[in-house]
């Protein structure tokens, strides 16, 4: 009851007509955030950081995380509409949003996407009023060991439970894990695979590698194809917007299962891709229907959309209530609570509570007021498609290029994308799947740090996965799910055999 007189308090702390208006401003500037490839919601929040510095503390937390929901809102848009993820959670959106676009389905593509990533939010931020202190308590658990058996689970639900042959997900994984280990060593301060260039000493950065594979790629596939949008036209309006609401109630389950996985992945804290990922890489494995993912399936745009808004919503609670950020934007909000004056921690509840129930407030504003934003500029974003390729190409290359230079202002890295787009176009021609690539760049690293550390802990002993019930168990989830298809096909046999 005390939790729900704060939140009404907090109501009308974010409902202050200068709160709403930095509200609706962030919600516009993060979904353009979103929308260019390579800026991201981290790099967003982080140069607008200081227009925020002379608001009172409240509005400008506000405004700060409206921009990252708004980013998370538009990273759907280029993925749907031109196969290019405008934030590195978009990327499962593109097996099932672009091929929808290419049958004329834009509009409901994007309609499935922006209201399952509305619920995926609303599961989270609901869970962060009523059950903050359980999870905050439960998160403190988790050590190297436990964080490299979240990984582990998350490379074994994308090999076994994939459609893809197994052999060619490993392959396409491996290799993302030879670029993740470029650079310098975390553990040791060694050099890796850097071959004397020093703009390598961090490795390759991930947003690069995704606007290289998935963008340059896509293009250099199409220009080949004819230099032709599949499915040119698209009608939007509310009749489209309704019809695929009175769809999207009949994946009820997907919706739930994925934003219980993407709260986990976000408090544990995986993020928002591997949730994503997962959460795809799950519905496909047991939908009727799951041959059809990537054929343009409307439940392979709600499960990922859902799984990686509740992530990235749920990843607040670690920085609110242990003061622990729990993805890259939590830890530039982070930062700017700092700079504020303001302890992230439990105090900060019984200190500062008008702040904190204020911003719990605003995730409900915030979400509600994104998704009125995106769904009425709908009709916008899927004209889009009737431009010709001939035209938006360029444009597309040179938002490529604007992001991956952005990121470390770098003409390098405007090099290494064009690298990059030509290894996208040679393995999607050769059938080799792109997602166990990149879910291995950007989880390569982080896995092998939190195994070495483990290892480190223990001696060398590989008992320490098994050490406890919460690791043994995520371990034992992984490796069930890396054995999937085996299992399945063995158990198909004994019912045959048995009957």
């Amino acid at each position: 009851m005390e939790e729900l007189v704060n939140l009404f308090h907090g109501f009308a702390v974010a409902l202050q007509p200068f709160n709403v208006m930095v509200m609706l401003v962030g919600i516009v500037l993060g979904v353009i955030i979103g929308v260019l490839p390579g800026l991201g919601g981290a790099n967003g929040v982080a140069i607008l950081l200081p227009l925020t510095f002379s608001m009172p503390p409240t509005s400008a937390i506000i405004m700060l995380s409206c921009i990252y929901w708004g980013a998370l809102f538009g990273g759907a848009i280029t993925s749907i509409l031109f196969n290019i993820p405008g934030e590195p959670w978009s990327v499962a959106t593109t097996f099932d949003g672009y091929p929808m676009a290419q049958k004329g389905k834009a509009g409901e593509a994007l309609t499935a996407a922006f209201t399952s990533s509305f619920v995926g939010a609303l599961f989270a931020v609901a869970m962060i009023t009523l059950v903050a202190p359980l999870v905050a308590s439960f998160a403190l658990q988790f050590g190297p060991a436990e964080k490299f058996a979240v990984y582990f689970l998350a490379f074994c639900s994308f090999v076994g439970l994939s459609k893809e042959p197994p052999f060619k997900t490993i392959a396409a994984m491996m290799v993302g894990f030879a670029l993740a280990a470029v650079g310098l060593d975390s553990i040791t301060g060694q050099l890796r695979l850097t071959f004397g260039f020093t703009e390598l000493l961090n490795g390759f950065d991930f947003l690069i590698a995704v606007i290289g594979l998935f963008g340059i790629g896509e293009i250099l596939l199409t220009m080949e194809e004819g230099l032709a949008f599949r499915g040119g036209t698209a009608k939007i309006n509310l009749r489209v917007v309704l019809q695929t609401w009175k769809e999207l109630p009949a994946y009820w389950v997907t919706s739930l299962r994925s934003c219980v996985i993407g709260c986990w992945m976000g408090i544990t804290p995986a993020g928002a891709t591997p949730a994503s990922f997962m959460s795809y890489g799950i519905a496909k494995r047991v939908a009727k229907n799951g041959s059809n993912f990537g054929k343009g399936e409307i439940e392979g745009v709600v499960a990922p959309e859902t799984a990686a808004h509740a992530a990235g919503t749920s990843a607040l609670l670690p920085m609110l209530s242990l003061g622990v950020p729990g993805s890259p934007t939590a830890a530039v909000l982070l930062g700017g609570l700092l700079i504020w004056g303001l302890q992230p921690g439990p105090m900060l509840f019984v200190e500062q509570k008008e702040f904190v129930w204020g911003l719990i407030a605003s995730m409900y504003l915030g979400n509600i007021v994104g998704l009125l934003v995106v769904l009425t500029c709908v009709p916008i974003f899927a004209a889009i498609l009737r431009v010709p390729f001939s035209i938006i190409a360029p444009l597309i290359l040179v938002l490529c290029a604007i992001g991956a230079y952005s990121v470390h202002s770098s003409t390098f890295d405007v090099m290494l994308m064009l690298v990059f787009g030509v290894i996208g176009y040679l393995l999607k021609k050769c059938n080799y799947p792109l997602a166990p690539l990149v879910l291995a760049i950007v989880l390569g690293d982080k896995a092998e740090e939190a195994f070495r550390q483990s290892l480190l802990g223990s001696q060398g002993s590989l008992g320490i996965f098994f050490s406890n019930t919460l690791v043994s168990t995520i371990m034992i989830l992984g490796l069930i799910a890396l054995f999937w298809s085996v299992i399945q096909q063995g158990y198909t046999r004994l019912r045959g055999a048995s009957a």
